[in-house]
């Protein structure tokens, strides 16, 4: 299927596996990439140089196109970017608006730049800097997230700037492709679908949470880090979600130092990122201090297997998934069914 997206990114098929922290690693990405989508590796929870060794193996199991989730507000970010573009890395994302000057000095490498944004505005604002497309994630999405449903939420970015637009936020088939091209995407950007694959490191224990929730399990709340932030509902989340602020802010500090081991940051740099992401997203210190607690409540699951301890980041479709295909089979079953719907419709077309 050809797209104004395949064509910027030289993949085959209009489909993107999103940056997820903890998860979006090496075998999940470059599975992704050779079964044909765009597989994008998370950067955030690792330091420097095990993002250049984890881009290395990306590189070292697939000869197709892949990119690199950044974060736009962390100290390092220009080191980042020089290092993906000395590794050629063809897509560079982030889940902030980059500056116009990071934009810049990608585009003038050659990397191709797609922003994650959550409305209208802020599509307006990294398209006016030079971004080459935005993924857009509607409501429904995991992780953070907004109030705009996607079926909102799409059409008026689309209306709103020329450069192609991926669709994010409750896909998980051949379905939802077809209507987000209908909605006049470039493609669609999936999450919780590729975590449940057999691709994903994702411990069993974890998966197995997930295949069993229904819709009324994928919960949005601001306990974990301040902001709206959708995942399954667990025990922890309903206890957060009770607890006392002083209690909540006393585990954040606690897990934010476990953090700063884990990934290497000294304090001052942490510090310094602290100090961005407050700018960069008007919090408070005590919504700062949550965030820091987050990737930690992220790992416990993603990579511990806890799901009594760790948060569990989950789009809408965690509810409708029944299964932990290879990415290989995912991509290909979705575009297939997608070209059936097509096909139907043409035939309803050729019927009048």
């Amino acid at each position: 299927m050809d797209t104004a997206l395949t064509r910027l990114v030289g993949v085959r098929h209009p489909v993107v596996q999103t940056g997820m922290g903890w998860v979006a690693g090496p075998r999940l990405v470059s599975a992704a990439a050779n079964a044909g989508a765009l597989g994008i590796l998370a950067s955030a929870t690792m330091t420097l140089d095990q993002l250049r060794d984890a881009v290395k193996e990306v590189a070292s199991r697939t000869d197709a196109p892949f990119g690199v989730n950044l974060r736009a507000d962390a100290m390092d970010a220009g080191a980042r970017v020089r290092m993906i573009v000395e590794e050629g890395v063809r897509v560079a994302s982030f889940a902030l608006a980059p500056s116009p000057g990071l934009i810049a000095e990608l585009k003038a490498a050659g990397v191709v730049v797609i922003p994650s944004v959550g409305a209208r505005r802020h599509v307006e604002k990294v398209a006016a800097w030079g971004a080459d497309a935005v993924i857009v994630q509607g409501g429904e999405g995991g992780g953070h997230t907004g109030e705009v449903a996607t079926s909102v939420l799409l059409p008026q970015v689309v209306d709103a700037v020329d450069i192609p637009v991926v669709a994010a936020g409750g896909f998980h088939d051949g379905r939802g492709l077809v209507a987000a091209l209908a909605y006049g995407a470039a493609g669609i950007a999936m999450g919780t679908r590729f975590l449940l694959t057999s691709d994903s490191t994702v411990p069993d224990a974890v998966k197995a949470r997930y295949l069993a929730a229904t819709v009324r399990d994928v919960t949005v709340t601001s306990a974990v880090d301040g902001l709206p932030h959708r995942m399954l509902r667990t025990e922890l989340v309903a206890g957060l979600e009770h607890a006392g602020r002083a209690r909540a802010l006393l585990r954040a500090v606690r897990r934010a130092a476990e953090f700063r081991r884990l990934s290497g940051l000294g304090r001052r740099q942490l510090v310094r990122d602290g100090l961005a992401l407050k700018r960069g997203r008007n919090l408070s210190w005590s919504q700062v201090l949550l965030a820091a607690n987050t990737p930690m409540l992220l790992r416990a699951a993603m990579v511990d297997g806890r799901t009594d301890l760790g948060v569990m980041a989950a789009g809408q479709v965690a509810g409708v998934i029944d299964d932990l295909p290879s990415c290989e089979r995912l991509v290909d079953r979705i575009m297939t069914e997608a070209e059936e719907v097509l096909t139907a419709l043409e035939g309803l077309r050729a019927a009048r």
